[in-house]
C-alpha cells in the first residue's frame, strides 16, 4: 500500500518499551503510513536523528518523550538553518509533560500518534536564549528552578508531576531570592525575585501554571515575577492557585535581558543554563506543530 504520510519518530530511550506505543506504531504502519522510529540513548542523539529526518525529507518529525525531548528536537529543527522544515509532532511520554498538557495533546498513545501524523500543522513561536539555546515551553528561574532540577528521579517516577510540589515543600529551607535586573521594550525592573517564569507555554514543574496568559503563536513571551517581599503562605497560593497579588509582576514582551551580580540558573524545558546574563528573544512562527483544534495556547 502506498504511504499516506512520511514521518520519523525520535523516541526517548525510557519510552522504548511502551507496549501501547508499539501497538500504535504497528497500527499506523498497517494503514500505510511510512513511519521510521529512532531511539535516543544520550544527549545529542536527537539532533543527529533530526539531521537524518531533514535528509530524508520527511513531512513530520515526532518527539516522543517529556519536555526535554521536545526541546531537543525543536531546537535541532530551528537551528538547522533550513528554510523549509518538517512539522513537529508530540508524543507525551515524560514525567510531567507540561508542554503537551498545556497544548491538550492526548495521553492515549494511539490518539497522540494519529494527531502527530495527521493533525493540522499550526505555526508556533520558540524562544532563543543567548543565541545558542532554546525553549519551546518555559524558562524558570529562582526557587522554581531549584525544585525542578533537584527533584529526585525516583520521586518523579513514583508520583509524576505532583513530585515537584512535594519536593518543593520539603525544600522550603532553601527558599532564597535571586537579585537581578530585567529589561525589555518599555520594561525595567530591578530587585529580588523568588520565582521567574518566562513562558511561551503556560505551565512547568509538573502542572504549575506559572504563565497563565502565554500563547505560543502571538510573537510574545509572558514574563511573570514573584518578588521576595511575598510572604510564604501567599507564595504558595500564588504558585498553586494562580491568585494575583501586588507582589506578582506580569507583562508580555518580544525580548528581554536578565543580568545578575552572581550566577543564576534557568531551567529551559528541563535543561539548566547557568550564567550572569541572559538575552531571550522570541522567534515568531519558527516551527509548525501538529496540535489539536482545542489547543488553548493558540490565539
Amino acid at each position: 500500500m502506498k504511504a499516506t504520510a512520511q514521518a520519523l519518530l525520535i523516541l526517548n530511550g525510557k519510552g522504548a518499551s511502551n507496549e501501547e506505543l508499539r501497538e500504535a506504531v504497528y497500527d499506523m504502519r498497517a494503514e500505510g503510513v511510512d513511519l521510521a522510529v529512532r531511539v535516543t540513548w544520550e544527549y545529542g542523539d536527537a539532533a543527529r536523528y533530526v539531521a537524518e529526518a531533514l535528509e530524508l525529507g520527511v513531512e513530520t518529525v515526532i518527539a516522543g518523550g517529556g519536555d526535554g525531548t521536545i526541546n531537543e528536537v525543536a531546537a535541532a529543527l530551528v537551528s538547522s538553518g533550513q528554510a523549509s522544515l518538517p512539522a513537529l509532532g508530540i508524543l507525551p511520554l515524560g514525567t510531567a509533560n507540561d508542554f503537551a498538557t498545556s497544548c491538550s495533546i492526548p495521553l492515549d498513545m494511539s490518539s497522540a500518534l494519529k494527531l502527530a501524523i495527521h493533525g493540522r500543522a499550526a505555526e508556533i513561536d520558540i524562544a532563543c536564549v543567548n543565541d545558542t539555546r532554546y525553549f519551546i515551553n518555559m524558562a524558570t528561574g529562582g526557587f522554581g528552578t531549584r525544585i525542578t532540577t533537584e527533584t529526585p528521579e525516583k520521586l518523579k517516577s513514583a508520583l509524576g508531576g505532583v513530585s515537584y510540589f512535594i519536593h518543593g515543600l520539603l525544600r522550603m529551607d532553601t527558599l532564597k531570592a535571586d537579585r537581578c535586573h530585567i529589561t525589555g521594550p518599555d520594561f525595567n525592573w530591578d530587585g529580588e525575585a523568588l520565582v521567574i517564569g518566562i513562558g511561551n507555554g503556560r505551565q512547568a514543574g509538573g502542572g504549575q501554571e506559572i504563565c497563565p496568559d502565554a500563547m505560543i503563536n502571538d510573537g510574545l513571551l509572558q514574563l511573570r515575577l514573584l518578588t521576595s517581599e511575598e510572604l510564604l503562605p501567599s507564595f504558595l497560593r500564588s504558585l498553586l492557585e494562580g491568585e494575583e497579588n501586588k507582589n506578582i509582576i506580569s507583562t508580555s514582551l518580544p525580548w528581554l535581558e536578565i543580568t545578575a551580580p552572581h550566577d543564576m540558573t534557568f531551567n529551559l524545558d528541563g535543561e539548566p543554563l547557568t550564567g550572569t546574563r541572559f538575552r531571550i528573544d522570541v522567534l515568531p512562527k519558527a516551527l509548525q506543530c501538529r496540535l489539536p483544534p482545542n489547543c488553548t495556547l493558540l490565539g
